[in-house]
């Protein structure tokens, strides 16, 4: 496992881009301003670049790799055609199945659930519907916080980039698959429910 993921704070940075079809990120470290991981949705296809600037983008395939500045692959999600309710998957730095997301019917701010390999729910996610803050909630336990942070009117008004703050608690441990996972759905939250 990577030792970015020791951190407990990440800034999240969107590309500015008036007319994209990829969706790109940096991940920094908000204390120290350091670039920790790129994330960046390669070889898109020339029907998957054409139906992002329709109203199907919500629909369309995705795959973004997070690289730390090394270019070593930590984490990889992925998902295929979106007809209604978006599963995805996610993936270690060796391209192995660590678990996914699952979008939940009819929920109210945007959620869905957090899974472990075997499609078991680890966390869920939880949004409120009047703005942009989500919540990992294992129980009554909060894991995770990610909060939209502002970028400037000029920015607001005529990109569509946005700036994330992920807070992962310290009871969260390093090692093991949860923080890559809360990592890789911070990336899905404006492809899956925000877009």
């Amino acid at each position: 496992m990577s030792d970015v993921f020791d951190r407990n704070v990440f800034l999240v940075k969107e590309h500015v881009g008036m007319f994209r079809a990829a969706s790109n990120y940096d991940i920094y470290d908000p204390e120290s301003g350091e670039l920790l991981m790129e994330c960046r949705e390669e070889n898109l296809g020339l029907i998957t670049r054409l139906l992002r600037f329709s109203d199907y983008k919500r629909n369309t395939p995705f795959d973004i790799r997070i690289r730390t500045t090394a270019g070593q692959q930590v984490v990889r999600v992925t998902r295929g055609i979106s007809i209604f309710l978006s599963n995805v998957r996610v993936l270690d730095g060796n391209d192995r199945h660590i678990g996914g997301f699952k979008q939940k019917f009819l929920s109210i701010g945007g959620a869905f659930n957090v899974l472990d390999t075997s499609d078991n729910p680890v966390c869920q996610l939880k949004g409120k519907w009047t703005g942009w803050d989500f919540r990992f909630m294992a129980g009554d336990q909060e894991l995770a916080h990610v909060t939209k942070k502002w970028s400037g009117f000029g920015k607001e008004m005529f990109t569509s980039a946005d700036n994330y703050v992920l807070s992962i608690s310290e009871s969260v441990p390093v090692e093991g698959v949860l923080r890559p996972l809360i990592l890789g759905a911070v990336m899905c939250i404006d492809m899956v429910l925000k877009e």
